[in-house]
C-alpha cells in the first residue's frame, strides 16, 4: 500500500534534517520552503541553499515558495516590537502554514505540517491551532506534532553538527535578527 503524500513546510536545514527523515517512516514526503520572514535576502539564499541540500541528502523532493519579504514586513509590521514567542510570530506562523495548506490542497497531498515545532524557540500548541485552522479552510488535513519532545531538537542539533549545516543563530525575521545581535553585544550568544 502507498504511504499518504505529506507536504512539510520547512523553516530551515538542521530542523528539516530531522523531521523529514523521522515522517520518512511513515509518509511520502515532500519539503516545501515558504520562509517570506527571512531577512536579509542573502540569508535567505543561505538557508535555502541549505535545504536544498538536505532535501538532495534524503532524496526528497523540495518545493521552493515565492519570496515577498515586503509584504511579510507589512504585514507584521504593528507587531515588530514583539518577543520571540510574541504576536509577532503567531502572524508568521500563519502566514507560512497558510502558504504550506494552499499548496498542498492545489498539488493533492493527503496532508501537511510543518518542521517548526521542532524548535524550542516555537510555540506548538500554537502552530498546531493555526494548522488545524488552515487544513480545514484548504481541506487537506494537517498533522499534529510537537517534534522536540523524545529529545528532537537534541537529535536535529547531533544531526546538524555531523553533516556540517548551518545552523543560524536567529528566527529569520529583521526582529529577530536585531534582538540577537543585541544580545551577543551584551555578552551572549544570539538567541
Amino acid at each position: 500500500m502507498a504511504k499518504a503524500r505529506i507536504l512539510v513546510h520547512v523553516c530551515c536545514a538542521p530542523d528539516a534534517l530531522y523531521v523529514l527523515r523521522l515522517l520518512g517512516d511513515e509518509f511520502d514526503v515532500t519539503g516545501f520552503f515558504s520562509n517570506s520572514n527571512i531577512h536579509p535576502a542573502p540569508e535567505y539564499a543561505l538557508r535555502l541553499e541549505e535545504a536544498r541540500r538536505v532535501s538532495r541528502l534524503l532524496g526528497v523532493p523540495l518545493i521552493e515558495d515565492a519570496y515577498d519579504n515586503p509584504r511579510w514586513m507589512r504585514v507584521t509590521r504593528k507587531f515588530r516590537d514583539e518577543p520571540e514567542k510574541g504576536r509577532r510570530c503567531d502572524v508568521c506562523y500563519a502566514l507560512r502554514l497558510q502558504r504550506t495548506a494552499e499548496a498542498a490542497s492545489r498539488a493533492g497531498f493527503d496532508a501537511f505540517t510543518t518542521v517548526m515545532s521542532l524548535s524550542p524557540w516555537k510555540k506548538a500548541a500554537v502552530i498546531n491551532r493555526i494548522g488545524r485552522l488552515f487544513g480545514k479552510r484548504h481541506g487537506v488535513r494537517f498533522l499534529e506534532a510537537d517534534f522536540k519532545k523524545k529529545d528532537g531538537f537534541k537529535k536535529s542539533v547531533d544531526l546538524s553538527r555531523a553533516h556540517g549545516l548551518y545552523r543560524q543563530d536567529y528566527c529569520g525575521c529583521q526582529a529577530s535578527r536585531d534582538a540577537a545581535a543585541a544580545k551577543r553585544r551584551a555578552g551572549g550568544t544570539g538567541r
